[in-house]
C-alpha cells in the first residue's frame, strides 16, 4: 500500500535536501557559498520532476496524459532557469546572487507556475456546466484575491518606496494560494490526473513557497540557515509529486481514478475569513495604504463571492424544476397503466373514493371486459394483443366525456369512472363504446372485433369503492353471461339487459 515509501529515489530526493540543510548551516557565516548550495540542489530535483512525470505521462491517456507532459515541460523550464542561475553564481563575482534568481531564472519560474496553475484550473471534471465552470473560476478568484491580501500584509510596509519586491510577492503568494486551491479541486472532482499522495506534496511546495515569502520578504542581505531550506523545500515537494504518482501507477491497476465526490464548496467562504481577519491585523495600526489595500481586496472577494452565490441560485432553481419534473414523471408512471397510459387500477380506485365523497348521488362506474381476448393473443401473438388493448383505449377516450376517467385494471379489464352521470346517462356512455368497439381493427393485416361485455352500478348512500365496484362487477358477469356485445346496469336492485349490435 505504501510502496512508494521505500522507492530508492523518493528516499534520495529526501537525504539530498538533508545534505543541503546541513551545507546550508555548515557554511552559515558564509552567504556566497550558501547560495551556491542554494541553486546546486535544485538541479537534481528539477531532473527527477522532468523524468517522472514524463515517465507517467506514458502510462496516462487523454487528458491526464496531456496534464503530466505539460508538466515534464514546466519541470525542463525549472531545469534551465536554475542551470543558468547556477552557473551565474560561480562566475559572477561574489554577493551578486542571492535565492532571488535573475531575469532567465525568474522568467522560466514565472512562465513555468502560470502553466501548471492554469493546467490545474483547466483540467477537465466529469459532468461540468457552463454555469459549474463559471462558479469553479469564481471560486479561483476569490481564493487568489486572499492570498494576495495575505501577502500584502506581510510584504507591505510603511513608507515603503520600491514596489517592484512587494509586486513579486504578492504575484507569488497569489499563484501558490491558487495552485493548493486547483489541486484541491481536482482531488475533490474525482477526475484528478493524480492520487491524494501525490497531490499533497506537490500542494505543500506552493505553502512552502508562499511561506519562503513571508518569513523574509527582502530577497537581499544575509538570510538564516533554515530559510535557505524553506525556500528549497518547493523543490523536493513538487518533485516528490510525480515519483509518488509513478511508483503508485506501477503497483495498481487503477492509478488515475478516485471515489468521486460532491462536496460543498466552503473555499470562497474561506477567503473572505481570510480577508477579514488580514483587517482585523492591520487595522488597529491606523488608516495607511495597507489598510485601504484589504479593504479594496475584501471588497473584491464579496463581490466575486455575490456573484458564485448567484450562480448557485440559478442552479438550485434548475434543479429544484428538474426533480419537481422527475416527481411529476414518477407519479405519471405510478398512476398510469404502462401499455394504453389509462390511469391504472390505484389511480381508479383513489378518484372514485374522491368522486363519492364529492357527489355520491351522481357517480357511476362501468366495468368492462374483453371477450376472447385469449383466443388473439393465441392465434396473433402477444404483439397483436397490445395493439387490440391500445385500439381499445383509444375508442375508450373517444367515447367518454370531458372529466370521465377510463382505466385499465390490467390484462383485459377495464373501467369508466362516470362523474355528474345516473342511469341513463351511464347506458349512454356504455352504448356509445360499444359501438365504437363493434368497428373492426387492423391487427398484423386481419380485421379483430374487440367484443365487450359492460357492467353499470351507479353509487348509492353509504356506498364505499368496494360496494359500487362490486356491483358493476356482478352487472359485467352478468352480461357475459347473456351474450356477446352486450352491456348491463346493476341498478337499486333491479336489473335491465340491453344489447348493441
Amino acid at each position: 500500500m505504501r510502496s512508494w515509501i521505500r522507492d530508492p529515489l523518493l528516499s534520495g530526493a529526501i537525504l539530498w535536501t538533508g545534505l543541503a540543510a546541513v551545507l546550508f548551516y555548515f557554511f552559515a557565516s558564509n552567504t556566497d557559498q550558501q547560495v551556491r548550495v542554494f541553486w546546486t540542489f535544485q538541479l537534481p530535483l528539477d531532473s527527477l520532476l522532468v523524468i517522472s512525470s514524463w515517465q507517467v505521462s506514458r502510462i496516462a491517456t487523454g487528458a491526464v496524459r496531456r496534464f503530466w507532459r505539460i508538466l515534464a515541460g514546466v519541470g525542463s523550464m525549472f531545469l534551465f532557469g536554475d542551470t543558468f542561475q547556477t552557473v551565474l553564481t560561480f562566475v559572477d563575482p561574489p554577493g551578486t546572487w542571492s535565492t532571488t534568481g535573475g531575469l532567465v531564472q525568474s522568467t522560466c519560474f514565472a512562465l513555468g507556475l502560470v502553466v501548471i496553475v492554469s493546467a490545474m484550473l483547466a483540467h477537465p471534471h466529469p459532468g461540468r456546466t457552463g454555469r459549474t465552470r463559471l462558479a469553479y473560476w469564481l471560486d479561483s478568484a476569490s481564493v487568489l484575491v486572499a492570498g494576495a491580501v495575505v501577502a500584502w500584509c506581510f510584504a507591505a510596509q510603511p513608507g515603503q518606496g520600491d514596489f517592484s519586491g512587494l509586486a513579486a510577492t504578492l504575484a507569488a503568494a497569489g499563484a501558490a494560494i491558487t495552485g493548493c486551491f486547483a489541486a484541491v479541486k481536482m482531488i475533490l472532482s474525482g477526475n484528478a490526473p493524480m492520487r491524494k499522495a501525490s497531490a499533497i506534496t506537490m500542494m505543500c511546495a506552493a505553502v512552502f513557497t508562499a511561506l519562503g515569502f513571508f518569513v523574509a520578504p527582502d530577497s537581499g542581505g544575509a538570510l538564516a540557515a533554515s530559510i535557505y531550506l524553506i525556500r528549497l523545500m518547493p523543490s523536493l515537494l513538487i518533485a516528490l509529486g510525480p515519483r509518488i504518482q509513478l511508483v503508485i501507477a506501477k503497483v495498481d491497476p487503477a492509478p488515475f481514478t478516485e471515489r468521486r465526490r460532491k462536496p460543498y464548496s466552503l473555499l470562497p467562504y474561506g477567503a473572505i475569513a481570510i480577508a477579514f481577519s488580514a483587517l482585523i491585523v492591520v487595522l488597529p495600526q491606523g488608516v495607511d495604504f495597507r489598510l485601504w489595500g484589504v479593504v479594496v481586496g475584501l471588497g473584491v472577494i464579496c463581490t466575486l463571492v455575490a456573484a458564485r452565490q448567484l450562480v448557485a441560485f440559478h442552479d438550485n432553481t434548475d434543479l429544484i424544476k428538474k426533480l419537481r419534473e422527475h416527481e411529476t414523471r414518477l407519479r405519471h408512471q405510478a398512476l398510469t397503466d404502462g401499455l394504453t397510459g389509462l390511469a391504472n387500477r390505484t389511480h381508479f380506485h383513489e378518484q372514485v373514493e374522491a368522486a363519492l365523497d364529492t357527489d355520491i348521488a351522481r357517480t357511476s362506474v362501468l366495468l368492462i371486459d374483453l371477450d376472447g381476448f385469449k383466443q388473439v393473443n393465441d392465434t396473433f401473438g402477444h404483439a397483436a394483443g397490445d395493439q387490440l388493448l391500445i385500439s381499445v383505449a383509444d375508442k375508450m377516450r373517444a367515447a367518454v366525456r370531458d372529466g370521465d376517467l377510463p382505466a385499465r385494471f390490467g390484462g383485459d379489464e377495464f373501467g369508466i369512472l362516470l362523474h355528474d352521470c345516473q342511469g341513463p346517462e351511464a347506458e349512454q356512455t356504455a352504448q356509445r363504446l360499444l359501438a365504437a368497439l363493434a368497428e373492426p381493427v387492423a391487427v398484423d393485416g386481419a380485421m379483430i372485433v374487440a367484443n365487450a361485455s359492460i357492467g353499470a352500478a351507479g353509487a348509492e348512500p353509504g356506498d364505499g369503492v368496494s360496494a359500487v365496484i362490486r356491483r358493476a362487477d356482478v352487472a359485467m358477469y352478468a352480461a357475459k353471461s347473456a351474450g356477446k356485445g352486450t352491456w348491463k346496469r346493476y341498478d337499486t336492485g333491479m336489473e335491465s339487459i340491453g344489447s348493441f349490435h
